[in-house]
């Protein structure tokens, strides 16, 4: 199940992104705190969003948190997916690739044209992951995009 985050969130939120950070070998990095995150979700003005994905036992199986931005060239928004985590004992459940669905179908629905990430270069199951949905590295930029038949395919 993917829901959209509430503020009762942020501290598995929190503890996520952590959990990321320590994966990709940088929780040094990671500084933002709980009511950080809270403003950034759920301020006055929110400036990022967030999903969760759920067990059928209703244990958070990961999240997704993404903003938008906008390209110039295509004249309208896309998200811009800034973390997408799946707890370990988890991945394979199809966690990742609904949340990226309801990313997709956001899109889809809104009319933005793009949805892309980043990843690290030695990311190699993610890298894999991303590929087999159809999304596609940038030249020269280690950047993911899922738009046009992609896109319309994930959101649908």
């Amino acid at each position: 199940m993917i829901r959209t985050a509430t503020p009762a969130d942020v501290p598995v939120i929190h503890a996520m992104v952590r959990e990321l950070a320590e994966y990709e070998k940088a929780l040094d990095e990671a500084r933002a705190s709980e009511v950080q995150l809270r403003e950034a979700l759920f301020g006055e003005r929110p400036a990022a969003f967030a999903h969760i994905a759920e067990t059928d036992e209703g244990e958070v199986a990961g999240f997704a948190l993404w903003f938008l931005n906008f390209s110039t060239w295509r004249g309208v928004h896309g998200i811009y997916l800034e973390d997408l985590y799946v707890r370990p004992s988890l991945r394979g459940g199809g966690y990742g690739k609904a949340l990226l669905r309801e990313l997709a179908r956001i899109c889809v629905e809104r009319g933005y044209e793009r949805l892309e990430w980043s990843v690290l270069d030695w990311n190699t199951p993610s890298i894999n992951f991303y590929k087999s949905l159809g999304a596609k590295p940038q030249d020269e930029w280690t950047v993911y995009r899922l738009t046009d038949e992609a896109l319309a395919s994930l959101g649908a």
